[in-house]
């Protein structure tokens, strides 16, 4: 290799600038560093602490950088021609490194892409911010790009620049407030977070990316660069016909599951992403169930949070794997048959120093004042919904998952908390809206948004919201008023039958109407019917121990209560270890109790849960009408001296009607008496009590016929067998 000597004395670079530069604080880097035109020449400065000597190298030609002033790490030159060159040093202890220089790139960023950022309607931010591995200007690495507004200066940092904030100064990007800089050399499975020069000067903790596709196993929590182009999907057929299966007239029963505890792994390592892939899969479709819903995916720091505090929004948490690991649980999902919705939380995020709090050295993503922006319950910072940004983050996140991953769709984690401003806030710790109400204008307005910006950037989704109040409109469409959700969960039914269901069976009675009430409103949403991990936590014990009574008595009052349930409207939804009787509450760093499938009155429930998903999927009385008035009578609503219940499921024109008749008490109820809608034969479908479920196996022997005669209403009667603390459904056979 030869080598000349350039250094040109007009090329010497201000001695603040130099200065700034040396300390980081300079924040127009590309200005001064990488190549400049001086009159007709190219120069090139580079910023190389540790460097004794520093060389441009073209077409194997060294050309001298000498440094700006001795004690400088700052190392300017004439460097002829305009082909690229690499940076070639050598350090005082004769150790040398090549590098290329990140300085001698231009922008990614286009601008159109600016313009949607700067006005806060970018659908598809993932595209653009976050950490991008791709080929620019002829060389391989990745871009970087960040949001950031009021800060003074970004940085990258890694492995790659010893963590050194001086070294990967970005390029600001005008009034958008986004930081950008293409490092070469930098590719899949990189380590860096973003070290920024906050508002008021000071050098804030490391910051995660809040567009970053990875992250470290915690507790380690940089953001990881992961290249999540040229996934091969498999799913052609599922994702063309998604949006039936995903219909409010469909059988939607979804199995909901909390990956890092549904099973255990060599000493009580967490399933993997592609076991559960084949595991997960395999079951659920065994079991019957539609859908899986998991917990939330997003990134997050704390294991007991169960994911409700996520820190990256947009990485797959790499506790099961990276992101095509993700991918191939949901290809398998779907090439099964079975939707995967995915909880999404964009509620509240919480104050870990590398997360989005006080991000830029001032409150970006949350609100300043803590009335708005804090959560007391929750020790969390609430995101400020009105400002342009924030509320594009979150809407394009909810479209990123599915259109990145093939998520089927999103259950929104507490709407209510987001609805109302005084959310579990006494008085005086709110602020009240414009109008000096208490609805949350600014986040009614993000919900909309993002619902009418799924549906329509990807058809056949589903949205479901958590909602505990009785907000009107919830799932109705935004057209019409509503907030435009698909489904909502039904949180007055939960309760109402849960504090029913517990109850010693002598007192039932005085309650009887907990279980009717939910018929009064059954209709005014598309409720899906929810038995959640929030209800087996915290004290509140498994399903199994709520139910009363002794050893039999409590499967049998279980197996009856989930036999009321699948006879309900509404669409279904369990969570993991509920299909077992898992005797003990949810234990996140444990998984589900399987030994107990050894015992045969847990294989019972296991049975009958399975059951009951197959005849839910194949019966269309019980489904196509779950979200329609026309489709449920009630037979007896009010015998509560016996605890007994009855109603008329119907589905379409042609489809056969159901009875279903249920009985909550440890007494059998021979001879009733029910009116049923038409004479002939009434093929007894599913009975809870049958010894397959670990039941006492009375019933009515495989059928019952019901005779012209007017009872309850009906044309027709009959006389049938309700076992003690059981459900039993009756199908008309038309032969």
């Amino acid at each position: 290799m030869t080598q000349t000597t350039t250094a040109d004395p007009h090329a010497t670079i201000p001695a603040d600038i130099a200065a700034r530069i040396e300390a980081g604080t300079f924040d127009e880097p590309f200005a001064i560093l990488g190549p400049q035109k001086v009159g007709r020449s190219r120069h090139v400065t580079v910023f190389e602490p540790g460097a004794d000597q520093v060389a441009a190298v073209v077409d194997g030609k060294s050309h001298k950088l000498e440094r700006l002033s001795e004690g400088s790490s700052l190392f300017t030159g004439k460097v002829p021609g305009t082909k690229p060159y690499m940076i070639h040093a050598t350090g005082p202890d004769g150790a040398s490194w090549e590098r290329e220089d990140a300085y001698r790139f231009g922008p990614v960023m286009g601008e159109i892409d600016e313009y949607l950022l700067g006005e806060g309607t970018h659908k598809h931010i993932w595209r653009v911010l976050g950490a991008h591995v791709m080929e620019h200007e002829g060389a391989h690495g990745t871009h970087f790009a960040v949001w950031a507004p009021n800060a003074r200066r970004v940085s990258v940092v890694g492995n790659f620049n010893h963590w050194d904030g001086r070294r990967h100064v970005m390029r600001r990007r005008g009034a958008t407030g986004v930081w950008e800089i293409f490092i070469p050399g930098i590719g899949e499975g990189e380590p860096y977070k973003y070290e920024i020069l906050g508002a008021y000067g000071d050098v804030l903790p490391l910051k995660a990316d809040p567009v970053g596709f990875g992250s470290q196993h915690p507790p380690e929590n940089a953001s990881v660069v992961r290249d999540i182009t040229g996934y091969g999907w498999k799913d052609g057929d599922w994702m063309k016909s998604r949006g039936a299966n995903n219909d409010r007239s469909a059988p939607i029963s979804v199995y909901e599951v909390q990956l890092g505890s549904w099973r255990r792994k060599d000493h009580g390592r967490q399933i993997s992403y592609k076991e559960a892939a084949e595991e997960l899969i395999a079951y659920v479709k065994d079991m019957g169930f539609t859908h899986i819903e998991l917990l939330p995916i997003s990134e997050y720091p704390f294991d007991g949070s169960w994911g409700y505090q996520p820190v990256g929004l947009f990485a797959p948490t790499i506790r099961h794997g990276p992101p095509h690991e993700f991918r191939d649980l949901v290809d398998a999902a779907h090439n099964a048959g079975i939707g995967v919705i995915l909880d999404w939380v964009p509620g509240h995020f919480p104050a870990d120093a590398h997360g989005l709090g006080q991000f830029d050295g001032t409150a970006l993503y949350e609100h300043a004042d803590p009335r708005e922006g804090f959560h007391k319950d929750w020790n969390t910072l609430i995101y400020n919904y009105g400002r342009t940004e924030v509320a594009n983050f979150l809407v394009s996140n909810a479209l990123y998952w599915l259109d990145e991953y093939h998520i089927d769709g999103l259950r929104v984690d507490a709407v209510a908390s987001m609805l109302y401003r005084d959310y579990s806030r006494a008085e005086g710790e709110w602020v009240p809206n414009k109008d000096g109400g208490r609805e949350n204008y600014e986040a009614i307005d993000m919900m909309r948004r993002m619902n009418t910006t799924t549906y329509g950037e990807q058809p056949g989704i589903m949205t479901v919201a958590e909602e505990s109040t009785s907000f009107p409109m919830v799932s109705r469409p935004v057209d019409m008023g509503g907030l435009g959700f698909g489904f909502k969960w039904n949180m007055g039914w939960m309760n109402d039958t849960l504090e029913y269901i517990q109850k010693d069976p002598v007192y039932r009675k005085y309650d009887h109407h907990k279980m009717t009430f939910g018929l009064h409103y059954a209709f005014s949403e598309n409720f899906i019917l929810p038995i959640s991990h929030d209800e087996v936590v915290h004290g509140k014990g498994s399903m199994l121990t709520k139910m009363p009574g002794d050893h039999w008595q409590r499967f049998a009052n279980l197996r009856a209560y989930y036999g009321f349930m699948w006879g309900h409207p509404g669409k279904k939804l369990l969570f993991m270890g509920q299909e077992i009787a898992q005797p003990s509450e949810w234990n996140h760093n444990a998984e589900v109790e399987w030994g107990v499938l050894d015992r045969p009155e847990h294989r019972g429930i296991q049975n009958l849960v399975r059951d009951l998903n197959t005849l839910y999927r194949e019966t269309p009385a019980l489904h196509v009408k779950d979200c329609e008035e026309d489709g449920f009578q009630w037979i007896e609503a009010n015998d509560a001296e016996h605890s007994v219940y009855g109603w008329i499921r119907r589905g379409g024109p042609d489809d056969t009607p159901v009875a279903v008749l249920c009985n909550f008490t440890p007494v059998e109820r021979a001879g009733y008496r029910i009116g049923l809608p038409e004479a002939g034969t009434w093929r007894e479908a599913l009975n809870t009590d049958a010894e397959l479920y670990g039941g006492a196996n009375r019933g009515n022997m495989g059928a019952v016929t019901a005779v012209t005669g007017e009872h309850h209403g009906q044309p027709a009667v009959a006389e049938v067998v309700i076992p003690a603390l059981s459900a039993v459904f009756l199908v008309l056979d038309r032969g």
